[in-house]
């Protein structure tokens, strides 16, 4: 474990179309390239010896780091001190827009700011997870590496014509380029590494690199002022919203669950997911985080996003039924799962997948969050429009026909299907919230088979989702098993917060999924999912718990859920899957469906605190 950084130990930079993740000690570990999903350049991450990094750290043998991010942006500050001077390396990616392009540039600043400082530098690609070779081409100018396919890495050092000897001896080690440079307080040199350049390597200068700076703090800043949250906790909310927009492909509006891929749920594990893909389930959810905020043109691209894909598959009557549970960010579905043989994982984690095989999964709730968040933003003034409406309505016949049978279910289980309450009660949503769009909007519909279901549903839920011993809802018909989706019940409006069925079921969950606050999914030993292992809890059930007490009035329990959870964010104010026993952070990060409930924690609580006042 010594020889990975802590899944905690990283910070997140983007340009909105990819991202990359860069260590506590300034070295970039993970970037793909050109898309969020495409194949690693950097990915020592899960394998420090073959993936390839970027590092940037003192030659000094001991040091101490801090990390930050300038306010309202993603531009991240790694600072390096040690008794003879500090030293700072600022990395960020200039945005690329909403035009799909191949070429993405990181940006890394190096300067010192007390005394002296020499940096090692090492760039060391592996293109293709490692599995392609490159070789190194070094200029008067840069360096250029380039992949056997013709891929190519260029480096543009930032520095001034007089500023060329601070640069020792460059170096070529196994394709690998290695450098160094001293620094006196004042100085500041760098690099710009870049994907699909247009040129050969050409020095930036200071008046190109303050450029670049200064438009990407102004790009964060003006987008975040969008902002209309005042309530508290507003800091944690707004590093939250800016993670999000980090994890949002711009040329598609689609929110990928993570930018990064198997990063395990339990360390030497096999729960190693890839989840640099869009669910349908997570991206719905952010609808209501997005326009609780204010952030209305997000939440416009994803209705636009997700209207494709409902339009896109409509009348497909196959065994997933018309919508897939995830797609690519540009709306394709070809998600193979793979496994990296020659890569050991993070920490020894095997095996590392890329693709999901999940994709094909029936999960039944995801057509209630799709029906919810496309009702919650008409009632902001979105509208889905003719072709979607009657897309829809084939989804909805289809789901009225096949809702009433066996699925994997939301936690995307390996180990056959089952009758999941959950997604009962999301059919219920579904079934729902079309009555309630049709009414609203005149629309031609099936308003009477849709109001049919909806009360089949709700009746099947209780008579079969109830478990009378345990006085709780369970995850599945026949079992006794409790399940932290439920938690959702009330929010989702099936039943009241004040319900007595449902004031035990989360006392029942206070029992037996809650430890110390933090909140598992289930109990896999209980409720065999198909692997091997355990897990920690999740910070999505987590902040789930939090919305639902603050609901149900338990605003002090609800509040001391919340601080304490904050104790568990990284030194960013960044979360990944899970919390360990130890504490430490688990699974793949930063997550949006834990910052997506963070979001709607803070403003269920923070509204529920106003009212109690």
């Amino acid at each position: 474990m010594d020889e990975y950084p802590l899944i905690e130990n990283h910070g997140l930079i983007g340009d909105l179309q990819t991202a990359a993740l860069v260590t506590t000690d300034g070295t970039i570990d993970w970037f793909c390239c050109p898309r969020f999903d495409s194949p690693s350049v950097f990915g020592a991450l899960l394998d420090k010896d073959q993936g390839g990094h970027c590092t940037v750290r003192p030659a000094h043998e001991t040091y101490a780091t801090k990390q930050l991010y300038l306010p309202d942006t993603a531009i991240l500050v790694t600072r390096f001190m040690t008794e003879a001077g500090a030293g700072e390396v600022i990395d960020f990616m200039p945005v690329t827009g909403t035009t799909v392009t191949g070429r993405h540039r990181l940006v890394r600043l190096i300067r010192c700011v007390r005394g002296s400082m020499t940096f090692e530098v090492e760039i060391a690609p592996r293109f293709d997870y490692g599995r392609m070779g490159h070789s190194l081409r070094i200029t008067e100018h840069g360096a250029v590496f380039s992949a056997d396919d013709g891929t190519e890495l260029t480096v543009h050092p930032i520095r001034e014509p007089e500023d060329a000897r601070l640069t020792d001896a460059i170096t070529a080690r196994e394709s690998d380029l290695h450098f160094s440079m001293t620094l006196e307080a004042g100085q500041q040199r760098g690099m710009v590494l870049e994907a699909g350049a247009e040129g050969p390597p050409a020095e930036v200068r200071e008046a190109e690199r303050r450029q670049l700076f200064e438009e990407t703090a102004t790009f964060w800043r003006s987008w975040l002022s969008q902002s209309r949250y005042t309530g508290r906790w507003r800091e944690t909310v707004e590093r939250s919203a800016i993670t999000l927009k980090l994890m949002t492909f711009a040329p598609s509006g689609a929110l990928v669950a993570a930018p990064t891929a198997a990063l395990p749920e339990q360390l030497g594990g096999e729960r190693n997911w890839d989840y640099r893909f869009t669910w349908i389930r997570d991206a719905s959810f952010s609808v209501y985080a997005l326009l609780g905020l204010g952030f209305t043109e997000e939440a416009r691209a994803f209705i636009v996003w997700l209207g494709d894909r409902v339009q896109e598959r409509a009348g497909h009557d196959g065994d997933s039924g018309p919508l897939n549970i995830m797609y690519k960010v540009d709306g394709s579905s070809d998600l193979d799962e793979q496994i990296l043989d020659h890569w050991e994982g993070y920490a020894r984690s095997a095996p590392v997948r890329v693709g999901n095989g999940a994709a094909t999964q029936l999960q039944l709730d995801i057509y209630g969050e799709a029906l919810d968040s496309i009702y919650f933003a008409q009632q902001h003034g979105f509208h889905l429009g003719h072709k979607g409406w009657t897309s829809l309505l084939t989804d909805l016949d289809w789901l009225a026909e096949h809702w009433d049978q066996a699925e994997e279910g939301l936690w995307e289980t390996r180990g056959g299907r089952q009758d999941f309450t959950y997604g009962r009660v999301m059919s219920w949503v579904a079934f729902d919230r079309a009555v309630r769009l049709a009414e609203s909007s005149g629309w031609p519909s099936a308003a009477q088979r849709w109001q049919a279901e909806r009360d089949a549903t709700y009746q099947q839920i209780m008579a079969k989702g109830w478990h009378e011993k345990r006085e709780a809802f369970v995850q599945h018909y026949g079992s006794d098993v409790l399940d932290s989706s439920l938690l959702r019940m009330a929010t989702v409006g099936f039943l009241t917060p004040q319900d007595p069925m449902w004031a035990s079921t989360l006392d029942a969950m206070e029992q037996e999924l809650v430890s110390d606050s933090l909140v598992y999914r289930y109990n896999p030993e209980a409720s065999p999912d198909g692997l091997r292992g355990s897990e920690g809890t999740f910070s999505l059930c987590t902040f789930m718990y939090v919305d639902a007490l603050a609901r149900a009035g338990r605003t002090d329990r609800a509040r001391l859920v919340f601080e304490k959870m904050l104790g568990y964010a990284n030194h960013l104010g960044l979360y990944s899957e899970e919390i360990a026993p130890t504490g430490r952070q688990l699974g793949n990060f930063p997550q949006a469906f834990t910052h997506l409930a963070l979001i709607d924690a803070v403003i269920t609580l923070d509204a529920a605190l106003n009212k109690g006042a």
